[in-house]
C-alpha cells in the first residue's frame, strides 16, 4: 500500500489554509502548514482552528501544522504561500531542507529579485521544477467551499496530471498553460489595472465607463504580457480576465479599495506604509522596465498615468478620467 502523498504549504496564512483545508477534507494526503506562527500552528492542531485567519471556521482534522523545517525533506508538492518579497530569501536560507524532487508551487502575485518573476528568480536559487498556480481566489471564499478556479502554469505538461489528480473531486477546478511568464505577469498587471478601475468608479459609479475602462485594461495587459515575453492569449484563462475581473470589481480587493480611496481623496502615506499594496509596487516596477524598452510608448498606457499618481505631488485626480480616455 502506498503511502498517501505529503503535500505541504509554506506559510499558515489565509491562502495556504483555505487550499490546505479543501485537500485535506479528501482524507487522501498528508498536507501539512509549515509556518513560524506557533499560536496558528497550535490552534490547528489542538482547536482546528486557525486563530489569526479564520477564527470562526472549524478546519478539517486531518490539516495539520508544524514549525519543523523538516517536513520539507520528505514533502513531494510543497506550495509557497507567502508573500512574494520573502521567497526568494526564505528558500536561500532553507533550501537545504527542501526535497530535492519536490515540485514546487508558486501562490504569491508579484515580483521576485531584480525585477524577474518569482519562478525566474527561483531558479537561480534551487533546481527544484517551479509551476505558478494564479486565478480569481479570495481565501474566504475557497474555505467555504464556493467553487474556485486556478491555471497551473507549466513549461511541461507532465506536471498538469499531478494537479488534476491533486484538486480532482474538490471545489477548486482547473486550466493550464505553458506560458509562465503570461501567467506570472497577469497576476501582477492585474492589481495596478484594479486601482485604475476603482479610481474610476470612485469618480463616476457608470456601468457604460467602467465597461469601457474594463476593456481598455484588458487590451493593455494583453499587449504588455506580450512585450515582456509572454502570450496574449493568457489573459483568457483563469489566471487573466479572471483575477483581474475578481480584483477590479470586488470590494474585498485591496488594490480596488486603494484605487477607490486615491479617487476619493483619502489616500495618504500613512495609508501606503502600513499596508501591502502590491499594485502600487508593481506599477513603478513595470514603467521603470518600460522606459528602458525603446518599443513602449508609455504614454499610450493608462498604467503611466497611474505612475503618475503615484509619484507626482500635485498631480490633478480631477482630470484622472479624462486623461486616460484622451490615451486612445
Amino acid at each position: 500500500m502506498h503511502e498517501p502523498k505529503k503535500i505541504v504549504f509554506i506559510g499558515s496564512g489565509a491562502i495556504s489554509t483555505a487550499i490546505g483545508n479543501v485537500l485535506a477534507e479528501k482524507e487522501k494526503y498528508n498536507i501539512q502548514l509549515l509556518s513560524i506562527e506557533k499560536d496558528v500552528v497550535g490552534s490547528i492542531n489542538k482547536a482546528h482552528v486557525n486563530v489569526k485567519y479564520f477564527p470562526n471556521v472549524r478546519l478539517h482534522p486531518a490539516l495539520r501544522a508544524t514549525t519543523d523545517l523538516n517536513v520539507l525533506a520528505s514533502a513531494e508538492v510543497i506550495f509557497l504561500g507567502i508573500p512574494s518579497n520573502v521567497i526568494i530569501d526564505y528558500i536561500k536560507k532553507n533550501k537545504q531542507y527542501f526535497n530535492k524532487e519536490a515540485v514546487l508551487v508558486n501562490l504569491a502575485k508579484g515580483f521576485g529579485k531584480e525585477h524577474r518573476t518569482i519562478p525566474e528568480s527561483i531558479a537561480k536559487v534551487i533546481d527544484n521544477p517551479v509551476v505558478s498556480m494564479k486565478g480569481p481566489s479570495f481565501a474566504r471564499e475557497i474555505i467555504n467551499q464556493m467553487p474556485t478556479a486556478f491555471t497551473i502554469a507549466s513549461k511541461k505538461d507532465k506536471y498538469f496530471e499531478l494537479f488534476k489528480e491533486i484538486f480532482g473531486y474538490t471545489s477548486i477546478y482547473l486550466d493550464f498553460s505553458n506560458d509562465v511568464v503570461g501567467t506570472e505577469l497577469a497576476s501582477i498587471l492585474k492589481n495596478i489595472y484594479a486601482i485604475i478601475v476603482g479610481i474610476v468608479d470612485a469618480h463616476y459609479d457608470s456601468p457604460n465607463l467602467r465597461s469601457l475602462i474594463l476593456t481598455n485594461a484588458i487590451n493593455e495587459m494583453r499587449y504588455v504580457i506580450n512585450k515582456f515575453g509572454g502570450k496574449e492569449d493568457t489573459m483568457f484563462h483563469y489566471c487573466g480576465f479572471g483575477d483581474f475581473s475578481l480584483t477590479a470589481l470586488n470590494d474585498m480587493s485591496r488594490n480596488r479599495t486603494l484605487g477607490l480611496l486615491i479617487g476619493k481623496g483619502f489616500f495618504t502615506n500613512y495609508i501606503s506604509e502600513k499596508v501591502t499594496l502590491e499594485g502600487k509596487i508593481a506599477v513603478n516596477v513595470f514603467v521603470d522596465e518600460i522606459l528602458n524598452k525603446s518599443f513602449f510608448k508609455p504614454k499610450k498606457l493608462m498604467m503611466n498615468e497611474l505612475y503618475r499618481v503615484f509619484n507626482e505631488e500635485n498631480y490633478d485626480l480631477a482630470n484622472f478620467v479624462n486623461n486616460i480616455l484622451s490615451l486612445k
